[in-house]
């Protein structure tokens, strides 16, 4: 190396003036005879002495040097960049000086391409919307949380090819016209994997500095399909819910004014006509508290609640309809459990709503039950019927607005009671499941938490 030949030089120089020294003292003993040569032998190995004394220095300092610049290269491998190459303990700063700007601007720049990264990784990583991208060979550089749950990906995508994570044609496609540089459109479409989810995806392709590939978005529109999907059936069902009244009530106003005189037919017409106007009214009831209760504009008014009492009351505004279907009702309520706070109207509301669902779909003479019971954390009110239960596919859906498990009956309510009871238990800070008993029947469990039981 440059160091180490510089130091064997410098020892060598130094030997050399010291044997020159030595030379000059004896040829001033000349003609001495063998006290001459004497002298001229100590003085030649004093200055050979005196040059490796040097020659072993310069040595040393070298060495210290190169480890200096060892030591500063194994600090830079392990991420300390705060030494400088050119204030070591040695005399290369003209060398090292050039070497030392570019590796501190290498050093910045790599600081801020890492700063960089780590920002848009935190945004990529709080979008909702997946992001792939992809180099101009189709290899994945990037992907964030939400593209992996959209595309069902569990490993690491990155370093792999879009073909072995990409289960959907229409996807692919698109990847691969936006490679090939041809425009796109976004496309609506579903994963196989989940068939009740709908995606939109828009493949693009970008341009950086010598490079090129593909950026693939994915939205996950299902809740807003599903949103869109509700609206229209709730405008198809008040539309049904209030054609039919109306057409029964314009029909019996027309067949009142064809046969005035008739007054048999006209008193049972009007009974019909005040039946149906009844329904109506207490459909526009419950899609005005439906509505305040979205608004979130009732307030609960908490009080100490009778639970037993509550289920009698219940029950006896339901006796027509439970003595009409020779149906039985019994109560079972823990002591324990006797009483609630809670808003005491409200609580009435949702029980009755409950307990009327279950008289409708329940057939003649079924047992219906009526339990309360307290545990450590909770109060919970189960109304169970035997009937034939909650299909499967229907007891995600059985409170949703104007939804029937079976389609074929309209039954005498509005459509709206379990709506209603899901909305004034969230109000309470509760909950309400929907399911099925084991020996048959359909189950529904109202929870309270401690603060609202």
């Amino acid at each position: 190396m440059r160091v180490r030949t510089e130091s064997t030089l410098a020892g060598a120089t130094a030997a050399a003036a010291a044997l020159t020294a030595a030379l000059l003292t004896v040829g001033l003993f000349e003609g001495s005879g063998f006290g001459g040569f004497a002298t001229m032998s100590a003085a030649v190995a004093a200055g050979l002495a005196a040059g490796a004394v040097v020659g072993t220095l310069a040595g040393r300092t070298a060495s210290g040097r190169l480890a200096w610049l060892r030591d500063t290269a194994e600090a830079y491998a392990r991420g300390d960049l705060s030494r400088r190459l050119r204030s070591g303990p040695h005399d290369l700063g003209d060398i090292l000086r050039p070497l030392d700007d570019a590796f501190q601007a290498l050093t910045t720049r790599l600081a801020a391409l890492t700063r960089d990264r780590a920002r848009m990784e935190a945004i990529l990583s709080g979008m909702v919307e997946g992001v792939l991208v992809m180099d101009e060979q189709g290899v994945v550089q990037l992907a964030n949380d939400a593209a992996r749950r959209a595309l069902r990906v569990r490993d690491d995508p990155v370093g792999r090819r879009y073909v072995e994570l990409v289960r959907h044609p229409d996807i692919e496609a698109q990847i691969s016209r936006a490679l090939r540089g041809e425009p796109t459109d976004a496309q609506e479409l579903t994963i196989a994997q989940d068939p009740a989810q709908t995606i939109m995806a828009q493949a693009t392709r970008v341009s950086g500095e010598g490079s090129q590939g593909v950026v693939l978005v994915l939205h996950d529109i299902t809740g807003l399909r599903r949103a869109d999907r509700i609206r229209r059936d709730f405008v198809a069902n008040v539309s049904h819910e209030l054609r039919t009244p109306l057409t029964a009530i314009r029909g019996y106003v027309e067949a009142i004014q064809d046969a005035p005189a008739d007054a048999a037919n006209t008193g049972r017409f009007l009974a019909i006509i005040a039946r149906q106007t009844g329904r109506m009214e207490r459909l526009v009831k419950d899609l005005l508290r439906l509505a305040r209760l979205d608004a979130r504009q009732e307030a609960l008014d908490i009080n100490p609640c009778d639970v037993r009492q509550m289920f009698a009351s219940v029950v006896a505004d339901l006796g027509p309809s439970i003595e009409s279907k020779r149906q039985h009702v019994s109560i079972d309520v823990e002591d324990r459990a006797a009483r609630v706070e809670a808003d005491p109207a409200k609580l009435h509301d949702v029980i009755r709503n409950l307990v009327e669902n279950a008289v409708n779909y329940s057939p003649p003479e079924a047992e219906i039950r009526l339990a309360a019971r307290r545990d450590q954390h909770a109060m919970r009110i189960e109304v169970a019927d035997s009937g034939p239960g909650i299909p499967s596919e229907d007891i995600g859906r059985v409170f949703e607005r104007f939804y029937r498990v079976d389609k074929s009956r309209t039954g005498p309510g509005t459509g709206l009671g379990l709506a209603i009871v899901k909305h004034l238990v969230e109000l309470h800070g509760g909950e309400v499941r929907a399911g099925n008993q084991p020996a048959g029947g359909a189950l529904f469990t109202i929870t309270l938490p401690d603060r609202a039981a």
